[in-house]
């Protein structure tokens, strides 16, 4: 079985797309859980009204989406959690296309689905996330057209708007972050399965339409800023050895630099270094209290080869990121 968990706040607006659009899946063996993070628009009747046939967890306040999501993988009875925007409207085949695609890989932990530009339905807005070297987390093919972006290959972690994560390796590594409270949470935990030895895909076949920023407002917000930065530094902090986080103290710091710089231009700059600061230091509300399910990754212990080939994969995203930005600064030129 598959176990759809869709987190949502203040989503009524986007909910019925959404779950129309479950109800017309190919796929049969698949329960679908709502959990609700204190909405206070009428997402919850309406769920309850027009979609008796799915699971409301109602959490009666705001926890973030990884406390959310947590909540729902709980509560899920599927083999496979499939995490999913309240903001998106899935092709008919999509869940069928990532059971496909996970299924019968045992080293494989979780799949990236084709996030499609609701705006623009030419351009793609997520096919899988990168991490580089530099602190900085991005989606390499984030306004690629479409058609470019059809062959399924290895990420380093999967968005969590449109993913199918394996149950068993989530008990096994821990959950989501809920520390986190939003963004690149996905990342974190897409990182540490990465250290446990398993793999993460993008999967081409399994295609959604995404409005994106429903839930928090535009791509950049002083909310967004702040907290992106504070888990991206929290996420190596937590995540390296000694020895790793000296070996990249001079990309993180060249990456903090540049973003500084950015954010000053954007009027964004203070909420930047405030999410810094904090999560180099590690005492952001909410950090302090890890829950249990991060207990699991504490206690783990990686050998040498697994933080070296991670190492790998974070100067592979910064050479990766570095053309990304060059190749949008050419076509911004034109």
């Amino acid at each position: 079985m598959v176990s759809v968990v869709i987190p949502n706040y203040n989503g009524e607006k986007f909910l019925k797309d959404c779950l129309e659009s479950l109800k017309r899946q190919t796929f049969e063996d698949m329960e679908v859980i709502m959990v609700d993070n204190g909405s206070t628009d009428n997402s919850v009747g309406t769920a309850k009204k027009l979609y008796p046939e799915i699971r409301v967890v109602e959490l009666g306040s705001n926890t973030g989406f990884a406390f959310a999501v947590n909540r729902g993988i709980e509560a899920a009875e599927g083999e496979y959690v499939l995490l999913l925007n309240n903001d998106t409207i899935v092709f008919p085949n999509f869940v069928k296309n990532q059971y496909k695609m996970i299924k019968g890989k045992p080293d494989v932990f979780s799949c990236s689905a084709l996030m499609i530009q609701n705006g623009n339905r030419e351009l793609v807005d997520d096919a899988g996330d990168e991490l580089a070297a530099l602190g900085w987390g991005f989606a390499p093919d984030r306004d690629k057209p479409v058609s470019d972006c059809m062959v399924p290959h290895e990420v380093f972690s999967a968005c969590a708007g449109a993913a199918i994560y394996r149950k068993k390796v989530l008990d096994e590594i821990g959950r989501f972050d809920e520390s986190f409270f939003a963004y690149l949470e996905d990342m974190d935990v897409g990182y540490r399965a990465r250290l446990a030895g398993y793999r993460n895909l993008y999967n081409p076949y399994a295609k959604v339409y995404h409005l994106g920023s429903a839930s928090s407002g535009s791509r950049h917000n002083a909310f967004k800023v702040e907290l992106s930065a504070r888990n991206s530094m929290w996420m190596f902090r937590k995540n390296m050895p000694v020895w790793q986080l000296v070996l990249n103290i001079p990309f993180i710091t060249a990456g903090i630099i540049i973003k500084t710089v950015y954010f000053t231009k954007k009027g964004l700059v203070k909420a930047y270094l405030k999410g810094i600061r904090a999560g180099l230091s590690g005492k952001m509300p909410g950090m302090e209290k890890m829950s249990d399910v991060n207990d699991k990754n504490n206690s783990s212990h990686p050998g040498i080869a697994e933080y070296l080939k991670l190492q790998m994969w974070l100067f592979r995203g910064m050479i990766k990121r570095i053309n990304f930005s060059s190749s949008l600064n050419l076509k911004n030129s034109k």
